[in-house]
């Protein structure tokens, strides 16, 4: 119980960081390429990781039992975040994370299958409705009058069923290696891939530019390493739920830094993905309730 309830608290100081670093990636995008602001934010994350357990241990966790996993799994994170930042540039920051929440959804699903994790009916059902929350937000012609919405709102779809993977990863990795070690290999490939991209798109940042590239990777180290250490305590299916913390904050960071203003229909697909994450969380709560 202790394990689980620690798991929480570390996954929701996770997704709060990681709504700080959205802000400042869309930030970023105005005046760096894509390429540049995703090799910063992993490379600046690794050193960031790697200096503090070499502080922490005295030593640098670099063996892994499972390798492959591991590098699998920091690129799959390098393709979730490439897909975001790339929709950052073109619609809100909100609309792109509410469209993101569809990940807890596809990461139960998957710790039913591949984790062969306990998901009954109300899980299933909480799947369903979120997904029905998405299809709000997407607004296919099809289905909904007026102008069809930006192009870019898919990416975050793409990101949303990446991360997933991710996360699922995460957790397969948690009972196979050291958590420090997992940390420690998070941005390593990442960082490797967008350093060989980097040529391709480098604009030279000024000292401000500087600070705030390397404040990313800061941002970006810390929040999965929370999130390695949250999915070493406690199961996928807890705590992919917790994600829909992060709504909030994207909201209130797409008004007050962007004036972005979601509208009715933002918000009514929010409304819809929250009530199926409610829907998947209440099971083992009302498990742990009563024991």
């Amino acid at each position: 119980m202790q394990s689980s309830l620690a798991g929480v608290a570390l996954q929701l100081a996770a997704l709060a960081t990681f709504v700080v670093m959205d802000t400042i990636i869309k930030l970023l995008t105005a005046h760096f390429a894509v390429p540049q602001v995703m090799w910063a934010r992993f490379l600046f994350g690794f050193i960031t990781v790697a200096i503090a357990l070499r502080i922490a241990m005295g030593h640098f966790p670099w063996r892994s039992r499972a390798p492959g996993l591991q590098t699998l799994r920091s690129l799959t994170l390098a393709a979730c975040n490439w897909l975001f930042t790339t929709a950052l540039v073109h619609i809100p920051l909100a609309d792109a994370t509410a469209v993101g929440f569809a990940s807890p959804l596809f990461t139960v699903a998957l710790a039913a299958v591949w984790l062969k994790e306990s998901v009954g009916w109300r899980r299933w059902t909480g799947v369903v409705v979120g997904l029905v929350g998405v299809v709000v937000l997407l607004r296919p012609p099809f289905l909904f009058a007026g102008e069809p919405v930006h192009w870019a709102m898919l990416l975050p779809l793409g990101t949303a069923a990446l991360f997933a993977v991710y996360q699922i990863l995460t957790r397969k990795l948690a009972a196979i290696d050291d958590p420090r070690t997992t940390i420690l290999h998070t941005s390593l490939a990442a960082a490797l891939v967008t350093s060989a991209m980097l040529p391709t798109a480098w604009s030279w940042p000024s000292t401000g530019g500087w600070g705030v590239l390397v404040l990313l990777g800061i941002l970006g180290g810390a929040g999965h390493g929370l999130m390695v250490l949250a999915f070493a305590r406690a199961p996928v299916s807890l705590l992919a739920p917790m994600s829909y913390t992060q709504m909030i904050w994207a909201v209130l960071a797409g008004i007050l830094v962007f004036a972005d203003f979601p509208d009715m229909m933002t918000l009514a697909g929010m409304a819809v993905i929250a009530a199926g994450g409610v829907l998947v969380a209440l099971p083992d709560r009302a498990r742990q309730g009563s024991a």
